[in-house]
């Protein structure tokens, strides 16, 4: 249950003629009820317009019975068929109770996986089910006071004892309907809790969990969380749940489609053009002008943009644009002291003759070097050096700075630059 605040104390005897009181911080509106019961005629426990208004997207919500008395219509043997399934999205979740691990197996799967699987501590969940059980599909009648194409899917799961898949956070909304057994779900309210992830898992797992409120869902209870709020669940024993989620695409999503749906119906005699253009001031500079221009170019869609990103974009796009081939080095960048190695053997650098290079300033001495799409930060010296030069000889100063060599290091890893032939020795 909500934690009470406790009410500030006043002092009836203070004289009105004392020096004037501080005014009082604007009190945060309480939070509504975490927990309804639900009733016949209204299985949200409310009518939908207020779960709207006080809880959608703002609150999570417990509500107990809403779908009393429904009858589960997939077994956990037909889940783990569907799994075995090459075209269903399916995944179990393995838990390491004493190193507090949880470990990824995914889909799809043969009889044999779900033989070998130990008593407890797993989670099978598939995605989709709706799309492949007619009378699944039946369960989004719950949520039909919403627009159709804002419900995603039902997941369901299943879990063993002491099954979950590990404290986590979704980007979309969701109603966790308990259909067999007793799962017991953790959540926290607390605006400013821990969202930082593990870097030890596949899955996109908090780092830290510090729960505000704990209670187990029976049959038919449903639990609805908005975005954003950190919550785990673990079956008391082994239990059934369906997922309803929302479609919720990301802004970067929306952005890159709308983009790509634009760009199908421009022409293209709309270029990017420089009327204005200046003698440059230093070969493969991107300077301000450029970005201003481009800013200008792009309308409404730069808006989005700030100054450093879209200098750091525009510096990837034109370095790839109109490649004429691809460049590919081995993935494998060598060691510092091998470029040094090689550097002081007379051994000197090429620019890859199809990787286009540019800059930008990065700093009082630095530059953001972009060649082929890819970047590095270096010395100024270095970055000019390249735009200006195909070929930079072993004892050239600019080839001397620490942060020079772990930049050639990194250009050489991925094919923009490699080292000229040794030279021939004189008989």
């Amino acid at each position: 249950m909500p934690k009470k605040t406790a009410q500030p104390r006043t002092n009836n005897s203070q004289s009105a003629q004392s020096s004037p009181a501080k005014p009082r911080a604007r009190a945060r509106p309480a939070a509504p009820a975490l927990e309804v019961n639900a009733s016949n005629d209204m299985p949200l426990g409310m009518p939908p317009s207020r779960f709207l208004t006080q809880y959608w997207q703002k609150h999570p919500l417990l509500i107990r019975g809403a779908l009393a008395g429904w009858q589960v219509p997939i077994t956990p043997e037909d889940l783990a068929g569907l799994a075995c399934e090459e075209t269903v999205l399916a995944r179990i979740v393995h838990r390491e109770r004493k190193r507090a691990l949880w470990t990824l197996q995914p889909g799809p799967y043969s009889e044999a996986t779900f033989t070998g699987l130990p008593e407890r501590d797993w989670t099978l969940l598939v995605q989709d089910v709706d799309k492949w059980d007619a009378e699944v599909a039946g369960l989004l009648d719950f949520v039909r006071f919403l627009p159709t194409w804002r419900i995603d899917d039902v997941m369901v799961s299943y879990a063993t004892d002491g099954g979950g898949v590990g404290p986590h956070i979704d980007q979309y909304d969701v109603f966790l309907v308990q259909g067999i057994g007793r799962r017991r779900w953790s959540i926290s309210t607390e605006r400013n809790a821990p969202r930082a992830l593990r870097p030890d898992t596949d899955l996109k797992l908090l780092a830290e969990f510090a729960p505000t409120h704990s209670f187990a869902l029976e049959p038919g209870d449903v639990l609805y969380l908005p975005p954003d709020v950190p919550h785990d669940g673990v079956a008391e024993g082994a239990c059934m749940t369906f997922s309803i989620g929302m479609r919720a695409p990301a802004e970067s999503e929306l952005l890159l489609d709308l983009a790509e749906h634009l760009a199908e119906h421009m022409p293209d005699t709309q270029r990017y053009s420089d009327p204005d253009l200046r003698p440059a001031r230093a070969r493969g500079l991107i300077d301000s002008a450029v970005l201003a221009r481009v800013r200008a170019q792009l309308g409404p869609f730069a808006q989005r943009i700030k100054a450093g990103e879209l200098a750091l974009w525009f510096g990837r796009m034109i370095t790839r644009y109109r490649s004429a081939a691809l460049i590919a080095g081995n993935g494998q960048p060598a060691s510092l002291e091998q470029v040094r190695a090689m550097l002081l053997s007379g051994r000197a650098l090429l620019r890859h003759p199809f990787a286009r290079f540019a800059w930008i300033e990065h700093g009082a001495e630095g530059a953001s070097l972009f060649a082929a799409g890819h970047m590095v930060h270096c010395p100024r010296a270095l970055a000019e050096a390249l735009c200006a030069n195909a070929r930079i000889e072993p004892d050239d100063a600019v080839l001397r700075d620490g942060s020079a060599l772990t930049a050639l290091r990194d250009l050489l890893a991925v094919g923009c630059v490699q080292f000229a032939r040794a030279p021939r020795k004189r008989a």
